[in-house]
């Protein structure tokens, strides 16, 4: 029994992470610096994103995950700086991690050429406290499994060009592919998770049907080895500046319903919620996404509409 809550465990920590180790949400179109540290400074002034996502809602130890961003051009137009701050659980692991950027843009007359690079920590840790042990003379710290919390570097690369009404941006992510967890068991055998790098291509367009309504179709794509290429296709319509309705479809086999409300000039809230049509569909209530994002006026004219 020993050996196998041992090998359950050395299973969770390496496929979990693996599953996992790079969080992937349904509203990125409205910020793709999650994604593309090239997005950064590309609303031409200081900008604060934060989203919540609830994945596979009523599955014990499903993932939650808080990301917050902040960015902005700075007086020099061709150098936008940047910040990354998130947190993914999945069951009983916590991933968290710190990234600044910084981008350089090569300006032309009507669109921008960005190279961003992020930089920063990650940690990993095993929360004990999620463990169900049904035998309460058997626990894994009792085994003698040790899991070493590790706080790692790491780094993001990626180009992204945009202007008023398309843009296209290649990136990858966890480019060092770190050791993010190591565990011993009791007999000194060794086990450990290894970040992989993750490549994203994405791109969009914004058309003016008249004057109240604006159709934006985007796509992102995600390759990472050993594991099947992901493909989110979104189609979405803005409604007199105001209100964004729109929908995507993911090959994982799952549909978001999306919306986002300009409530102000410089306050957006938005929200996304996930229907998956795979074996997952008769075992959880759909996935929840909640984002809020305020642009500060700090002496530069806030451009409406803004459509990415």
């Amino acid at each position: 029994m020993k050996k196998l809550l041992t090998a359950l465990l050395l299973l969770m920590t390496t496929s979990f992470l693996f599953a996992q180790q790079d969080a992937l949400f349904s509203q990125y179109m409205f910020n793709k610096l999650a994604v593309n540290p090239g997005y950064a400074g590309s609303r031409e002034l200081l900008s604060a994103d934060m989203i919540y996502r609830h994945q596979w809602v009523n599955i014990e130890g499903a993932p939650k995950t808080v990301s917050f961003a902040l960015h902005s051009p700075l007086n020099n137009p061709h150098i936008a700086l940047g910040f990354n701050l998130s947190n993914d659980k999945i069951g009983p692991l916590s991933n968290t991690s710190a990234m600044a950027t910084f981008a350089y843009r090569i300006l032309f007359p009507k669109s921008k050429l960005s190279f961003g690079l992020q930089a920063g920590v990650k940690s990993s840790d095993v929360l004990w406290s999620k463990f169900n042990v049904k035998d309460a003379g058997e626990s894994f710290i009792e085994m003698g499994n040790q899991v070493e919390k590790k706080v790692i570097p790491d780094a993001n690369f990626g180009i992204y060009y945009y202007s008023d009404r398309f843009y296209a941006g290649v990136s990858a992510r966890q480019l060092l592919q770190n050791q993010s967890l190591l565990s011993t068991d009791q007999v000194g055998n060794t086990q450990f998770s290894k970040l992989a790098t993750h490549f994203f291509a994405m791109t969009g367009a914004a058309f003016p049907l008249n004057d109240n309504v604006v159709f934006r179709p985007s796509l992102l794509a995600k390759f990472v080895n050993n594991a099947p290429p992901q493909l989110d296709l979104n189609a979405s319509f803005l409604f007199a500046n105001t209100l964004w309705v729109g929908a995507s479809y993911r090959t994982e086999k799952a549909i978001a319903l999306i919306t986002e409300v300009n409530i102000a000039q410089n306050l957006r809230i938005g929200y996304s919620y996930d229907i998956w049509m795979n074996e997952l569909q008769s075992f959880n209530n759909g996935s929840h996404e909640i984002r809020i994002s305020f642009d500060f006026n700090v002496g530069k004219r806030i451009l409406t509409p803004r459509y990415f």
